[in-house]
């Protein structure tokens, strides 16, 4: 960013996330259908909404349907699958208060020269558990410390919110180390065969899994399946994060301890740890140029784009109370276009959207908006029973967060 980047506390709360009017009436119409079928918010997997030829979800509701696997995709030329599991079956259990666990593992692909991720298949070992899935790539100059780590849990994983917990190591919003991610609805992805991801030899994986225990703990093990290729003519591929606020507040005549905004962020601490609040009011100082909250169910961030690169994909992450979620690029100006445009925000289908090419470069802005609604908590079984609170960015299923994902290749 190159705004107020001298700020310290913005500058540690986005090192985290690198790492990741009231809101009352009923939810939109279009939306009914989300209930028919979202029985726990884990129903494995579903087919993928539809989408336009510019990479825009459509706008036409349906509920998520169980469906037979795909079949995979044959190996290109050049291309090898390995299959890495998580070392131990981990049983989850909350590391504080809450219904969250944040466990990073350590993989090792046993890279004997350097390579491209061109695919992956990640698979939950108790998909009813596991709420997300994110590959980060470590280095092999932090390959000792992620071992060390581990070691000191007699190789049982670590407590990891935010990122891995390692370090930033350079980490930043516009090349975060993202290898690949699962969410619910999520399949094998397989890249464009011109990109991939750069993994170093000797390289090390950490799999971060979030798991919800509300769905129970019964032992886990997730394993991951990568496409690997050692092809030299291949672009690198990168991740860019573009977090926004969220600031929803209870609904009219609805109350609660929790429904005060600093007991929120007290709550989101307690049970995440102390950058939680920088990163809540960290995200409001960079996206609004001030940490007073303007409450309401839409919130957005604009960031200039420092870099040329060409977008290939599009992403959105929100947790239960999204509704919708849109990412433009240059809005406002003559050149104004929509990357991404989901108008009805369905948790069991996240997966990414490949766009046409689209060249960004110094000068353009990304903006990313999410409109979260409260009124889903009476409505979605996940949420049912849980005390009304003031909603802002959090780690847990039932908190909230508001994501934009780009996949970008560079000049």
């Amino acid at each position: 960013m190159r705004t107020r980047r001298g700020v310290p506390a913005i500058a540690a709360a986005l090192t985290a996330v690198a790492l990741l009017a009231a809101g009352c009436g009923t939810p939109n119409q279009a939306a009914q259908a989300r209930l028919d079928g979202h029985s726990t918010g884990h129903a494995g997997d579903h087919t993928p909404g539809p989408t336009s030829a510019a990479g825009s979800t459509g706008g036409t509701a349906h509920a998520p349907t169980p469906t037979t696997p795909a079949a995979p995709v044959a190996l290109r030329r050049g291309e090898t699958m390995r299959t890495v599991t998580s070392p131990v079956a981990y049983t989850p259990k909350a590391p504080t208060t809450g219904t969250d666990d944040y466990r990073c593992f350590v993989l090792d692909p046993k890279l004997a020269r350097d390579s491209f991720v061109t695919g992956f298949d990640i698979a939950p070992g108790q998909p009813a558990e596991v709420h997300h899935v994110i590959l980060f790539r470590v280095p092999p100059s932090a390959a000792a410390s992620a071992r060390a780590r581990d070691a000191q849990t007699g190789g049982n994983g670590w407590t990891c919110f935010g990122g891995t917990g390692l370090g930033s190591r350079g980490a930043s919003l516009d090349d975060a180390p993202w290898v690949g991610a699962w969410a619910p609805g999520g399949r094998e992805n397989v890249l464009p065969s011109d990109v991939g991801i750069p993994l170093q030899r000797g390289s090390l994986l950490i799999m971060q899994v979030h798991y919800n225990l509300r769905h129970g703990t019964t032992p886990d093990r997730t394993s991951v399946k990568l496409r690997l290729s050692s092809s030299t003519e291949l672009k690198p591929l990168e991740t860019m994060l573009y977090p926004a606020p969220v600031e929803l507040p209870c609904r009219p005549g609805k109350s609660g301890p929790l429904c005060d905004r600093s007991a929120a962020v007290a709550d989101v601490t307690a049970r995440f740890g102390p950058m939680s609040a920088p990163i809540v009011n960290g995200l409001l100082l960079v996206c609004n140029g001030t940490v007073i909250p303007t409450p309401g169910p839409t919130q957005s961030c604009t960031r200039r784009v420092d870099s040329a690169a060409t977008i290939r994909a599009v992403a959105g992450h929100m947790h239960l109370l999204g509704s919708s979620l849109k990412i433009e690029l240059d809005p406002g100006t003559a050149k104004a276009r929509t990357l991404l445009d989901i108008k009805v925000w369905d948790f069991d289908n996240q997966g990414s959207v490949p766009i046409p090419a689209t060249q960004i470069g110094p000068g353009d802005s990304i903006k990313v908006s999410c409109t979260h609604d409260q009124a889903w908590r009476d409505k979605l079984p996940d949420l049912k029973g849980l005390p009304e609170r003031y909603v802002v960015w959090g780690e847990g299923t039932t908190d909230e967060m508001c994501l934009g994902l780009l996949s970008v290749t560079r000049p």
